[in-house]
């Protein structure tokens, strides 16, 4: 298993500078990743009066200041981008940061806030088409091949998008959704990896080890290559203490989960603020 942190875009991570701070120590610590949100007001009542940084610089900053640990976005609302210009900021991170890359990408939400508040539209299916298409097209615009697309949303007549990423045949991509929703599970499946949330345990809180054992069981039935590594990414707050950590964590890794990715509460203060943040940091990863 793989441990990594996360952080959002917003509060005292909004500066890039906090961001390669946060980045450097976690490397230092012996974390394996840093993952950042991908929001542009969040929810606004709640964010209201707070700074948000643009996630590609943020990860930028914390590409120059560390040699090894994995970064990407947790996750991109593909929707809400042109699949051009991000298939550029995905290449250019994925060669600045040697490989390193990878992309996690959802629906997004809360809907009517980071897509309703600038006139675009909030129905779901409409965004999951955009979010089904625009994937497709990243992986082909990533190739540095020539790409020729019609799509119901997009369209690419005879571009090629220089330099093709540094992975090959491109970056790992990840798919976020709530389980047991099924749809996002599905497309999940077609991909690298699940980033799941569970209808029982929100951002910050562990899943249960049965309903983990479910959604294996439905990714592992949806999956035609089982020859390729799959990764599955499961959260929350980890004890300190080895005992702890290992009866908490150990279970997960059991089941199938192949990363915890340390979150603090989303309904407190902690997640956006960096001394706490720091602070697990620097104790370094759960050991199990």
């Amino acid at each position: 298993m793989r441990f990594s942190v996360n952080i959002p875009n917003f509060g005292d991570f909004a500066d890039p500078r906090t961001v390669a701070q946060v980045a450097a120590a976690a490397e230092e610590a012996g974390w394996d990743g840093l993952f950042v949100w991908d929001h542009v007001v969040h929810s606004k009542q709640q964010r209201r009066g707070q700074a948000f940084g643009d996630p590609w610089m943020l990860m930028t900053a914390a590409a120059l200041a560390t040699s090894r640990i994995k970064l990407g976005p947790l996750v991109t609302p593909v929707a809400r981008r042109r699949p051009e210009q991000l298939a550029r900021q995905v290449a250019t991170l994925d060669g600045l940061s040697g490989g390193r890359v990878i992309f996690g990408a959802g629906l997004g939400g809360p809907i009517d806030d980071e897509f309703g508040s600038f006139g675009d539209t909030t129905d779901p299916k409409v965004l999951a088409e955009r979010l089904d298409e625009g994937l497709d097209l990243l992986t082909a615009y990533w190739s540095g091949d020539r790409v020729d697309h019609t799509g119901k949303h997009y369209r690419a007549d005879d571009v090629e998008l220089l330099p093709a990423t540094v992975q090959r045949p491109r970056p790992p991509v990840w798919i976020a959704g709530y389980w047991p929703r099924k749809a996002p599970m599905r497309r999940a499946a077609r991909w690298d990896g699940a980033v799941p949330l569970f209808r029982s345990a929100n951002h910050g809180n562990a899943p249960a080890v049965e309903e983990l054992r479910d959604l294996i069981a439905f990714l592992d039935a949806q999956r035609t290559d089982q020859t390729t590594p799959y990764d599955v990414v499961v959260g929350g707050i980890s004890p300190t203490t080895p005992a702890a950590a290992r009866s908490l964590i150990a279970p997960l890794a059991e089941a199938g989960a192949t990363w915890w990715d340390e979150r603090q509460l989303i309904n407190g203060q902690d997640f956006y603020r960096l001394p706490p943040v720091l602070n697990r940091i620097n104790q370094g990863p759960p050991t199990i």
